[in-house]
């Protein structure tokens, strides 16, 4: 029988929370023979739900333009339900930050990549993601605005 005091990580969900494809400037645009240039912005969050109950979410926004025109804009955001518990509080960062982002983001790249198709357009493959040097950039700059305390 396992101790009530030992480390819990389990997936209760995984889910689509958010999904928008625009094309505001259809179907002009679409005749346009020049090709798009395309800008991907990630994003992850994390909060508690409950007790030892969070959700982590990555947010994907995909903007292609021809020009000063946007072809199509998609924001997405794939979310998990995540129970922790019994973790040392040093440890909730990576976790929150790494391992529950690597489970949902797979989910986030194939809605991304369909929506992106179902709008008429040629998928748009998100690239793999290595959360844990993400995670470590943002320590790092959020260690570098953290104020200093100077002694004399």
């Amino acid at each position: 029988m396992a101790d009530s005091q030992d480390p819990v990580f389990q997936i209760q969900r995984v889910y689509l929370k958010e999904a928008s494809l625009e094309q505001p400037n259809s179907p002009a645009i679409l005749l346009e023979q020049e090709s798009p240039t395309v800008d991907i912005q990630l994003g992850v969050n994390a909060a508690p739900v409950a007790e030892g109950i969070f959700e982590v979410s990555v947010t994907a926004t995909v903007q292609t333009k021809i020009k000063d025109k946007t072809v199509f804009l998609v924001e997405a955001t794939q979310a998990g339900i995540f129970e922790i518990r019994n973790l040392p509080q040093e440890q909730m960062g990576q976790v929150m930050g790494i391992a529950c982002p690597q489970i949902v983001y797979p989910y986030l790249r194939g809605n991304v990549a369909d929506l992106i198709q179902r709008g008429g357009f040629p998928p748009v493959h998100l690239s793999e993601i290595n959360f844990q040097a993400m995670y470590e950039q943002q320590q790092a700059a959020a260690a570098e605005d953290a104020p200093r305390i100077v002694t004399q």
